[in-house]
């Protein structure tokens, strides 16, 4: 069944708000992922300069791979995509204000926001940009499974952090990235869901 433009507008809609509520859990409890999300992560921690400008900055030299291996339709939703997140992501602190916050819960419920964030773009034809855009096109082409392949790369990324946090913290950001990236390594396999985009 093919989806309509106006299923993949709220897709695009859902899918980053999810994804901005699972950063936001993140951002307050200190901890990152991988991927271009963390680095904008690190380069919050480690600068004056906030996650959702760093994010959708460091996004942009990923579009020419998009047109180029997925297509002008999954680059412009992507594109979408990450101006959403950048804006939410900004927009959170002024609508949802957290004064508790126990990490562990904010590592696995966090990672899996964003990964059922992630898998509802994913089945739209669309991303959060950067090594998305990457894992997808491996996944498109070769039959890798794009959450195994994003979870040893965002692993990577996360252990890298301890350059710039403390280790509890990043013990805990691994943790995470297994929750976020096991919602799409089970759920979004290749032939498992039929739906076929407008792009």
């Amino acid at each position: 069944m093919r989806h309509s433009w106006f299923d993949d507008a709220q897709a695009l809609l859902i899918g980053t708000l999810v994804v901005a509520l699972g950063v936001h859990l993140y951002l307050t409890a200190g901890l990152l992922t991988g991927g271009t999300s963390g680095i904008a992560f690190l380069i919050q921690y480690a600068a004056p300069v906030n996650f959702g400008t760093a994010f959708f900055v460091i996004n942009l030299p990923f579009y020419y791979l998009a047109w180029r291996r997925m297509g002008w339709g999954f680059t412009l939703k992507t594109f979408a995509a990450v101006s959403l997140l950048s804006l939410f992501t900004e927009l959170m602190p002024h609508v949802l204000s957290i004064n508790s916050l126990n990490p562990i819960y904010a590592a696995v419920i966090g990672g899996l926001l964003i990964g059922l964030g992630m898998l509802l773009l994913f089945r739209h034809k669309a991303s959060l940009g950067g090594l998305n855009i990457l894992v997808l096109y491996l996944q498109d082409r070769f039959g890798w499974s794009a959450g195994k392949v994003q979870m040893g790369v965002d692993c990577l990324i996360v252990l890298s952090a301890l350059f710039v946090v403390d280790w509890q913290q990043v013990l805990l950001s691994i943790l995470g990235a297994v929750a976020l990236n096991l919602v799409p390594a089970i759920n979004h396999k290749p032939g498992r869901y039929a739906g076929v985009s407008w792009g």
